[in-house]
């Protein structure tokens, strides 16, 4: 596990890299799945939540789209000091994880439904169906040949006559 240290200065200390860090190098660590602690320099005290609250706050204030909207903030908070807050960190912790496990059959479902609500879309695969079928009227003989004027002798009798 990493351990990154915070200084009085609001610096982070990498101290197995031996380099101070960016909150966007923390926000790499994140996203690559890498464990790490961040630590108080002077107590040694857990400040990781901290400096990930700070990454979601600046994520937000980026216009990176919201995920917590004030009304979820609010409801949050109201969770302080109630007896069910345990309850709700952990069923968030749950729903979470149960989201990320089935991530890409949500996306694909996400896909289908914005596909069907998407007018432009519905025609598109129409005029597709349609092309399929109106190809399938005209092609060439099963034999793979096209059609010659050997091959349909009756039709060059009658325009004779």
């Amino acid at each position: 596990m990493r351990i990154l240290r915070k200084y009085t200065n609001r610096r982070l200390y990498d101290t197995s890299r031996s380099c101070y860090v960016t909150l966007e190098d923390v926000k790499q660590l994140v996203l690559n799945g890498e464990a790490f602690q961040v630590q108080d320099s002077k107590t040694g005290a857990d400040l990781t939540r901290n400096i990930l609250l700070q990454i979601i706050s600046e994520q937000e204030a980026q216009g990176h789209g919201t995920l917590l909207t004030n009304q979820v903030l609010q409801q949050l908070i109201r969770f302080y000091g109630d007896s069910m807050q345990g309850m709700m960190s952990q069923y968030l912790e749950q729903s979470i994880a149960a989201f990320l496990e089935h991530q890409e059959r949500i996306r694909e479902q996400m896909q289908t439904m914005m596909g069907a609500a998407n007018p432009l879309t519905m025609m598109n695969r129409i005029a597709d169906q349609n092309m399929a079928m109106w190809g399938g009227m005209f092609t060439p003989e099963k034999d793979g040949a096209a059609p010659t004027a050997e091959s349909q002798p009756e039709a060059d009798d009658k325009k004779e006559k």
